[in-house]
Order: structure tokens, then sequence, then C-alpha cells
């Protein structure tokens, strides 16, 4: 079998068999679209829901929003042969797994469940939420997906280095 692995701001769409899309995701969301008439799926891999009003943002930089990451998905599906009306819709990610990030997980999976609901795509799998990162594996011919959680790292010891107020300033 085929792997092919995806990052943030990416997303394949494959119509052949024997082929995995594969991407590891924390609060992040993979969106995988799937036409079971049309044996043709996608996964994309978003980073943030949407930019912020008024914030200037690349055309290089918009794939790592959602809003536009489904966008880039579903027209490249369809030029490829799929239908929106046949189009079914499994959800991964949107973990809150550093504390001090606020609610940024919560956010893409919400956009995520809003943007897929809005547009009429049905839902099969959805695995959202929680506090680990997920590795997810998607046969996109067949339709397939499944998650699993990735296993904590241990803590990393971090030690402060203390200098003496002298004023002076060490580059390190």
């Amino acid at each position: 079998m085929k792997r092919i692995p995806i990052v943030q701001g990416q997303f394949r769409v494959v119509d052949e068999p024997d082929v995995m899309i594969t991407t590891v995701l924390g609060s992040c969301v993979a969106v995988c679209l799937h036409d079971c008439i049309a044996r043709i799926g996608g996964m994309n891999h978003f980073l943030l829901a949407e930019p912020s009003p008024g914030n200037f943002t690349s055309q290089q930089d918009m794939q790592r929003y959602g809003i536009h990451a489904m966008e880039l998905l579903i027209n490249e599906m369809m030029k490829r042969g799929a239908s929106r009306h046949h189009l079914r819709a499994h959800l991964y990610g949107g973990a809150n797994i550093v504390a001090g990030l606020g609610n940024i997980g919560s956010t893409n999976a919400a956009f995520a469940r809003r943007f897929v609901q809005t547009e009429g795509i049905g839902i099969g799998h959805c695995d959202l939420g929680g506090r680990h990162a997920r590795r997810v594996e998607f046969r996109p011919y067949e339709g397939k997906a499944r998650s699993a959680v990735v296993a904590e790292s241990p803590p990393i010891a971090f030690q402060p280095r203390l200098f003496a107020a002298t004023g002076d300033i060490e580059l390190f």
C-alpha cells in the first residue's frame, strides 16, 4: 500500500486503490471526504479555522486555514469527478493539548462540524476534541478512515539558567 503523508496546510485527493493518506494532529483538524459513487477521496490538514478579521494573509498561508483548505479539497475532488451530493466526511483532531494556547482545538473542531453541516455533507466518523494527539489514516478509494491516540511523550526536563544581574548580555 502506498502511503502519502500530509502536514499542516496540505491536502491530497486520490482516486486509485491501495493508497493511504496519513497525518498526525494535535489542535489541527483533518477532514476526510469521500464520494462512494465516483470512488474519490481526499484529506486536508488545517491549523486554524479562519484568519482574524482585518489580518492580511498571503495566498500560501491561506492553506493553513480551514475555510480555504475545505474549498481547495472540495474543488479538487469535483474536478476529478466527485459530486457534492455524494460527499461524506470524517472529522479528526481538534485537541486542546497545550493549556496556554486556549481553546484552539475546540475552535477548529467547531468550525469543521459547522462547515460540513452548512454544506450539507453527511458526517461519518467523528473523533474531535480531547487532550491528546492523533494519528489518522484514510483510504480515499474505499472511504475508510481510522484514528489512534498518539502515546504521550515523556515531559521534557527544562532547567532555566539563572544569570547574575550585572547588566551584561549573554548571547546563546
